[in-house]
């Protein structure tokens, strides 16, 4: 990045129209290295400068090596059409030192002033918390963590499923199957077992849904003994839930779940019959979007009570009076994709230009083994359980390997709970996941346990190293210039994941790091090196390496011992 910025720089006074920003945007690292380092294709100039690609690469190289501002390439030359940008030692050995030293390095000011609501993980009460629920938490709060580490105020919500028909099933399942002390006992999985009962007897018995929307009816109009059931519901629900948000680093600055918008809808209902926009259609209202290519959006049942797209629509509302955000992005599977373009369509069409700063991002599903996760069914794996195996199959290992290791247990926590979450962000949110024990538990090869152990390693060589002088440093070896040019490409990385809320991005180029520094490792001994100088050159490139692992570890979610 600091290259690119270099050649924006020498760029800008020779194209006339276009600013560094622009130009930056066009420069592109060339897949082989013997073409330079960075490159200008000159063919999108052509049609503006109105001359072939060849002649604009040509002169622009005569005017950049006539000039004498450049400091920081050893050699620029055009070969057709393109203009190639070699950076000297004396510049990579500058931005090592920088960046071994910048704690802040990778971040920006970019969000400065900008408020952003993310809305991400959401489960449902009185349900267990399982592998389904992983993806929106990880990516949501990747998201939230790379914003924020560009300057953006981030208010994480946590928009629990705490409302709808499925508590009128709930309430008439543990008046008939449950008791207070297998709940208190067992938590959620009692819950879940008896909502699984419901739904075997209600295939027999067709009455128990009526008994349900009775129940859930009776919730709405503030029933005593239903309210009392609901909330202690909720109360065991998020005590469990904090448990694993505690394991995987998850934060929320709002709780208000689907209930806290319950008595904000007829607002919501009024604004829309004020505009003219609801339709009644056999008992429900309606908002027509059939002109945009979508179904229409249900405001109102037939029964007259809301459903989901009328709370969110007045969620949407609250959060754009509370905290006037700049955008508002809602990390929900893909299959919902449909729900919101069809609110976000209705706040549009009710005439508010901030309806365009709403961002559904999606995700692909999750299953087990090829089979669909459904709560209803009992086909779920449980994160708490599965993080208790994967923290055992890791306290395995380094029983094996390094037995005297200190603080065993929680390090085993943070290596097999870490391997979860970077097998999901490891892959492009929007594919699906078939979730294989032996794949998300396989400490070898591309895994989070590869990456942390990395780290751990740039570490213990510091450890051993003690101090040494950066400003006393010789480069010396390829493997050393291709590392550190890796390095550079960090800032880039942050800002392609939070342009394309995309924190895949952030993990493969950690594994790039990775492969690169060890290649590196195994080409050029560090604490021997012949001289001071590449000693002290060596060691600033382990200590820039663990910085950027440590950064783009804790910004995807994942913990950083310094011992594994």
């Amino acid at each position: 990045m600091y290259e690119k910025i270099q050649a924006s720089e020498l760029l800008s006074p020779l194209l006339e129209g276009l600013d560094t920003e622009e130009i930056i945007s066009m420069l592109e690292y060339p897949s082989d290295r013997k073409l330079g380092d960075i490159a200008l294709p000159c063919f999108k100039l052509s049609r503006t400068l109105k001359k072939p690609p060849v002649m604009i690469a040509k002169s622009l190289c005569e005017a950049i090596n006539a000039s004498e501002k450049n400091e920081t390439f050893e050699k620029i030359e055009d070969v057709n059409g393109y203009l190639n940008f070699y950076i000297s030692k004396e510049a990579l050995a500058r931005n090592l030192v920088k960046m071994s030293e910048d704690e802040k390095y990778g971040s920006s000011d970019v969000g400065r002033g900008k408020t952003i609501v993310i809305d991400y993980s959401a489960p449902n009460i009185a349900k267990p918390f399982h592998i389904g629920h992983l993806r929106s938490t990880v990516i949501g709060q990747a998201i939230k963590n790379i914003y924020r580490f560009c300057g953006y105020e981030c208010i994480g919500v946590n928009h629990l499923g705490d409302w709808g028909t499925q508590f009128g099933k709930l309430i008439v399942a543990y008046k008939k199957w449950g008791s207070k002390e297998a709940i208190e006992q067992k938590g959620i999985k009692a819950l879940t077992e008896i909502y699984v009962k419901f739904h075997e007897e209600a295939e027999k018995d067709e009455k128990l849904e009526d008994e349900a929307r009775e129940a859930f009816s009776r919730m709405e109009k503030g029933d005593e003994e239903c309210i009392s059931l609901w909330k202690w519901f909720v109360e065991i629900s998020i005590a469990e839930f904090k448990k694993v948000y505690n394991l995987i680093g998850a934060q929320f600055e709002s709780w208000n779940g689907e209930s806290f918008y319950f008595d904000k809808t007829d607002a919501v209902v009024e604004a829309l019959k004020a505009k003219n926009m609801l339709v009644l259609d056999n008992g429900a209202y309606i908002v027509p979007l059939d002109e945009y290519g979508m179904p229409p959006c249900l405001i109102l049942k037939s029964d007259g009570s809301t459903i989901y797209a009328t709370r969110d629509i007045a969620a949407a509302f609250y959060r754009k009076k509370t905290y006037d955000f700049d955008k508002c992005i809602y990390v929900t599977s893909a299959g919902q994709s449909l729900h919101f373009a069809q609110f976000f369509k209705v706040i549009e069409l009710m005439g508010e230009e901030w309806a365009k700063n709403l961002v559904h991002v999606p995700f692909g599903t999750v299953s087990i083994d090829g089979a669909k996760l459904a709560t209803r069914t009992g086909n779920v794996v449980l994160l708490e359980d599965l993080f208790k195996e994967a923290t055992d199959k890791t306290l395995a290992i380094i029983n094996e390997k390094n037995p005297g290791l200190e603080n065993k247990e929680e390090v085993a926590s943070a290596v097999g709970v870490g391997a979860i979450i970077f097998h999901d962000l490891s892959n492009n949110r929007i594919k699906d996941i078939n979730f294989v024990w032996d794949e998300v538990l396989n400490f070898d090869g591309n895994t989070g346990p590869y990456v942390q152990y990395t780290y751990a390693r740039c570490e213990g060589i510091l450890d051993k190293a003690g101090k040494y002088d950066k400003k006393i440093l010789a480069l010396t070896d390829d493997a050393e210039y291709n590392i550190i040019k890796t390095l550079e490409l960090f800032p880039e990385k942050i800002n392609q994941a939070r342009c394309e809320l995309e924190p895949s991005v952030i993990s493969r180029y950690l594994l790039d790091v990775c492969q690169e520094f060890n290649r590196f490792y195994h080409d050029c001994p560090v604490l021997k090196a012949d001289g001071d100088k590449v000693r002290n050159a060596r060691l600033a490139i382990v200590e820039a390496t663990g910085s950027v692992l440590k950064r783009g570890l804790e910004l995807i979610g994942l913990k950083t011992p310094k011992n594994i």
